[in-house]
Parts: structure tokens; C-alpha cells; sequence
């Protein structure tokens, strides 16, 4: 029998380099040997990628902030049942752009619902499960903007496109979160270049060269 994966998620705001540092992370693990599945929230699934492009794209009036939380659970959900624990269960590391925090500090703060009700959700539709480590990248608003101004070009999904102020209080929720919960969450300062950050990741999972 293989022993258990290990499951690390990557969070952070909009232009916080996640998915880069995703896949640096995953080539080290590579190197190493390590049998790896990288994924996305949403995401990660073929019923999950559906759901993600009725949460993300422009197109029509949106969601209201229960539909667009039900939805983001019933997409964690099915990734979970269909990918992330069967790889762990093979003895894989997970190594995923964002969870369960995005949705509670995306979601969770701020709306109509609260930190214990998307908990409560993800109870329900995911089993409670919980990354090993979250790696919180961090980065201050005037570096995020530079990125995404490359990334975007102007063409910010749905909830990338939202208010500054409601970025600002995704950050601020974050950091709550990594704040009570130390044992899980480690915070990356990302402000650098990815070869940095990349470091950072690697000295925070205790796998320095």
C-alpha cells in the first residue's frame, strides 16, 4: 500500500502569482521523484471546469452571492470525489490553485453568507476536507496590479473584475484566516520574482536543495 499524499493549496488574491508558483512547485516535486497532480479551484474535473465557466464568465447578470457559493461547493465537491482524494489515496501530492479559503474570503465576508456558513457547505459537499498546508502568497496592491494589467489586458474574468475595495477586503480575510490558523497556513511574501517566491515555497514545505 502507498502511503498517503499530501495535499498543499495555494491561495492569495488576484495577481498573487499562484498558478506560477504551482507550477514551479510541481516540477521540483518532479525532480524529486514525486508522483504529482496539479488542479484549480474551480475546477479540476470535467463537471467542475463547467461550473467554473458559469461562476467566471462576463456573459449575462451573474450570481447572487448563496448561488454563487452553492455553486463553487458543488464544484469543490465533485473535484474532490473524483480527483484529489483518489491521488492522495495513490500516495500523490496535490498541489492546488486555490479551496475551501478562497471561498471564505471571496465569499465568506463580506455577502449575504459568513466564514461558518461556506464551512458549513464545504462540510456537506467536500467531507470537511482540508489542505496539509496552505501556502498564502501575499503580495502589496501596486505589484498585483502590474501583473495583472500583463495578464488580464484588460479582460478581468467576473470576480477578478470586481471593486478595489472589494479586493482589499479578500487580502484583509486572508489574513485573518492565516492569522488563526498557524498550524496550517503558511504566508509567502511573493512581492519578489518568482524565483523568490519559488524559494519560499520550497523552504516553507521543507524541501530546500
Amino acid at each position: 500500500m502507498s502511503a498517503p499524499g499530501r495535499f498543499i493549496a495555494l491561495e492569495g488574491g488576484e495577481g498573487a502569482g499562484k498558478s506560477t508558483q504551482c507550477r514551479l512547485l510541481a516540477e521540483a516535486l518532479t525532480a524529486r521523484g514525486i508522483g504529482t497532480v496539479v488542479t484549480r479551484e474551480p475546477g479540476g474535473t470535467a463537471g467542475a471546469e463547467t461550473i467554473r465557466g458559469l461562476l467566471l464568465g462576463t456573459e449575462g447578470e451573474g450570481w447572487g452571492p448563496r448561488a454563487e457559493a452553492l455553486l463553487f461547493a458543488a464544484a469543490r465537491s465533485d473535484h474532490v470525489e473524483r480527483l484529489i482524494r483518489p491521488a492522495l489515496a495513490r500516495g500523490e501530492w496535490v498541489i492546488c490553485d486555490r479551496f475551501v479559503d478562497s471561498s471564505r474570503a471571496y465569499q465568506g465576508g463580506g455577502t449575504a453568507l459568513g466564514d461558518e456558513d461556506i464551512l458549513a457547505l464545504h462540510r456537506i459537499g467536500s467531507g470537511g476536507l482540508l489542505p496539509d498546508t496552505t501556502l498564502l502568497i501575499e503580495v502589496i496592491p501596486e505589484v498585483a496590479a502590474v501583473r495583472l494589467d500583463a495578464r488580464d489586458q484588460g479582460r478581468a474574468d467576473r470576480i477578478g473584475g470586481r471593486p478595489a475595495d472589494y479586493h482589499a477586503g479578500v487580502a484583509a480575510r486572508f489574513a485573518r484566516m492565516a492569522a488563526a490558523e498557524p498550524a496550517r497556513f503558511v504566508r509567502i511574501d511573493g512581492n519578489g520574482s518568482p524565483e523568490q517566491t519559488h524559494a519560499a515555497v520550497l523552504h516553507a514545505l521543507g524541501l530546500e536543495t
